[in-house]
């Protein structure tokens, strides 16, 4: 038996519900032009899993898919429109958005995709101007 913690999380409607388990690889904040658009507002708060730390436990039919790059395919609830998660399979993650999971404690760690904000945030975390080099990106870090 696991002594791991879950949570559980869902769309704006309910009719999508899931589970996340354990600890996140990484949170924080996504200024990406894709994830501003995507979720309309400034700045995209995410949570890093591994898949199998992820169970759709409703309405898995009722979950469609888009995807503009490869790097990324965004879910949604057919029924309401929610946004859920966006599966990163060349990075071997999915993103439950940290507002899907309410009582999950989102504590972030960085921003990412700096370079391209509208909205400057002072809170003392990494700024990467793109993405960590151990996830492709440049590694380099912008000042607040």
């Amino acid at each position: 038996m696991s002594n791991e913690k879950t949570y559980k999380g869902s769309c704006f409607c309910g009719a999508v519900e899931l589970t996340v388990t354990g600890e996140p690889a990484a949170m924080g904040f996504c200024h990406c032009t894709s994830c501003r658009s995507w979720s309309a507002g400034p700045v995209n708060a995410f949570t890093l899993w591994k898949p199998e730390q992820v169970t759709v436990t409703k309405g898995a039919g009722e979950i469609g898919t888009y995807n503009k790059t490869p790097v990324s395919f965004r879910k949604w609830c057919k029924k309401c429109g929610g946004h859920v998660m966006t599966d990163h399979p060349p990075f071997g993650l999915v993103d439950v958005y940290a507002a899907t999971i309410p009582e999950f404690p989102f504590r972030p760690g960085l921003h990412v995709h700096y370079g391209e904000k509208v909205l400057s945030i002072k809170d003392g975390l990494p700024k990467q101007k793109d993405m960590p080099a151990e996830m492709g990106g440049s590694g380099t870090v912008l000042a607040e």
